[in-house]
């Protein structure tokens, strides 16, 4: 018989096979012998006592052989001659996963990307990184794969009714991703596995008869009768297509501009925006296992909080664990942080993004941008950032109790953003109702995590790319623009998604609705 059953288990325990057929057999009341095998079905730490556990959900297989995990299967079929194709613009996740679907479907998708592939564009990386120039159409937002596929990877996401999250994690096991991101509770594949991933998908595409076309960047729209017609590359060339799906990623400002100088229906939306804050990763495993040292059997610790300051949130955001803090602006003169984690996250430190919520009221100077008003407003502190830096993306950076105390620091400690830090006073950066609120944040989670608020962590200016600060509308039912037939805004760039598997669940529902327009499959 199969049989699910639910273990709580010390990480050492959780580690050993043998271990866990053992608790199975004692919660089935079987012999040891009678347990053929098991499969993980749900894993998560619960470190919230002096003692960490590792809870388990697992399926056992009782006095019947054994039988790996089951995947779902995907069929892609040649679409070489489909009679309809559509334009999609952007090969981030929602791009991707749209283009998947659409050929499952039957339909052939044309994939503009105005960056590079995988492999071109990590030179470009290692050159922003080591000489502080920047490629903009090919950096840690634009190409193959999008912003995910150089920022970590994690596919985390509380966005369950928005599609299929258990569809998403099987096609990233299906390309090449580890089975365990199936089951874990916070499941992450690392920067350096995902670029293979994403090639692969790129394969299945073109080897299916789709076509993958890099630095293509769209500089038009052909609508006439208002539909959407056609697209126009900076190469000169054109592309026509059934539909188009507008997958560009939260920062392709250059996209927003065209949208508003053509009179599409955008809007300004409220964002999030802040800093990054790196820990030595001891200094956040002490705090949250309760232990002098992580020991072998537990992962580099992560935290998450929110913090409500003066009635706005103050909160975590994209937190890794033994990571990076990486250069992500898009074009010189703007200095922007991220951060990433590889898959063993197994480097020194640790960096979350600690942002504030931005809401209509606080841009309120850039009211004469219309719909960009948020866009000019994030776009205003990430210059300050590079001016007080110094230039070639050299970051200011203060101590974190220096911060929260408006003292200059004299001395900065090792961190692991490769181009650099200066010491800075990042109130001058931040405007005041941003930098306000994060001190007093910054001061009250001390008190909740101990070890938390110590000059032993550096603040460093600015995490501003949380999302999108425009929204692109769309028809709640036909997910077109709703004054353009045929032309769907998709992702986390439209404002419709918040990581990977969102922007991916999004791309596939509108492939979806595509090809139930076209009544096909």
């Amino acid at each position: 018989m199969q049989k699910t059953i639910s273990l709580k288990l010390l990480p050492s325990e959780a580690a050993n096979e043998t271990r866990i057929k053992e608790y199975i057999a004692q919660s089935a009341a079987v012999k040891l012998y009678s347990v053929r095998g098991f499969t993980i079905l749900k894993h998560s730490i619960d470190a919230r006592g002096r003692q960490v556990w590792i809870n388990l959900s697992v399926k056992a297989f009782i006095d019947e052989p054994f039988r790996q995990r089951e995947l779902i299967s995907f069929h892609f079929p040649d679409i070489r001659t489909a009679s309809k194709q559509v334009i999609i613009i952007g090969a981030g996740p929602a791009g991707l996963f749209a283009a998947l679907q659409l050929i499952e479907k039957g339909i052939k998708p044309i994939l503009l990307e105005r960056g590079k592939d995988v492999r071109a564009r990590r030179r470009d990386l290692a050159i922003l990184n080591k000489e502080g120039k920047i490629n903009p159409e090919s950096n840690y937002c634009f190409g193959e794969g999008g912003a995910g596929t150089y920022s970590d990877g994690k596919l985390y996401t509380r966005s369950s009714k928005r599609g299929d999250i258990n569809r998403i994690l099987n096609l990233f096991v299906h390309f090449g991703a580890e089975e365990q991101i199936l089951y874990e509770a916070h499941p992450h594949i690392g920067t350096n596995k995902l670029p293979q991933i994403i090639s692969a998908m790129r394969k299945k595409i073109t080897d299916c008869g789709g076509e993958f076309l890099f630095e293509k960047k769209v500089i038009d729209f052909i609508v006439k009768d208002n539909a959407i017609k056609a697209v126009k590359t900076a190469d000169g060339n054109t592309f026509e297509g059934d539909a188009v799906i507008l997958a560009t990623g939260h920062s392709a400002r250059d996209i927003f501009e065209l949208l508003h100088e053509k009179k599409i229906l955008i809007e300004a939306k409220p964002f999030a925006l802040g800093v990054r804050v790196e820990h030595p990763q001891s200094l956040i495993d002490t705090a949250q296992y309760h232990c002098a040292v992580r020991g072998e059997f537990l992962p580099p610790a992560a935290y998450s909080w929110v913090q409500q300051v003066d009635g706005k949130g103050v909160f975590s955001f994209c937190m890794c664990p033994g990571g990076i803090i990486a250069p992500a602006a898009t074009s010189p003169g703007e200095l922007v942080v991220n951060g990433w984690s590889p898959s063993k996250r197994n480097n020194p430190f640790a960096n979350s993004g600690i942002v504030v919520s931005v809401e209509e009221k606080d841009f309120q100077s850039y009211k004469k941008q219309g719909p960009l008003a948020a866009m000019f407003f994030q776009q205003s502190i990430e210059r300050k950032a590079f001016e007080a830096g110094g230039g070639k993306f050299v970051a200011p950076a203060q101590r974190l109790v220096d911060f929260a105390d408006n003292k200059i620091s004299p001395t900065l400690p090792g961190c692991s953003y490769l181009p650099g830090l200066r010491s800075a006073s990042l109130k001058e950066i931040l405007p005041s109702f941003i930098h306000h609120r994060l001190q007093q944040a910054f001061k009250e989670y001390g008190k909740k995590m101990r070890g938390y608020l110590t000059n032993d962590a550096l603040v460093v200016a600015t995490e501003s790319r949380t999302s999108s600060p425009v929204r692109i509308p769309r028809d709640a039912e036909t997910l077109q623009h709703p004054h353009i037939k045929n032309f769907y805004p998709c992702g986390e760039g439209a404002g419709y998604a918040g990581g990977i598997v969102s922007a991916a669940m999004d791309g596939e529902r509108i492939a979806k609705v595509i090809a139930s327009l076209y009544q096909l499959n």
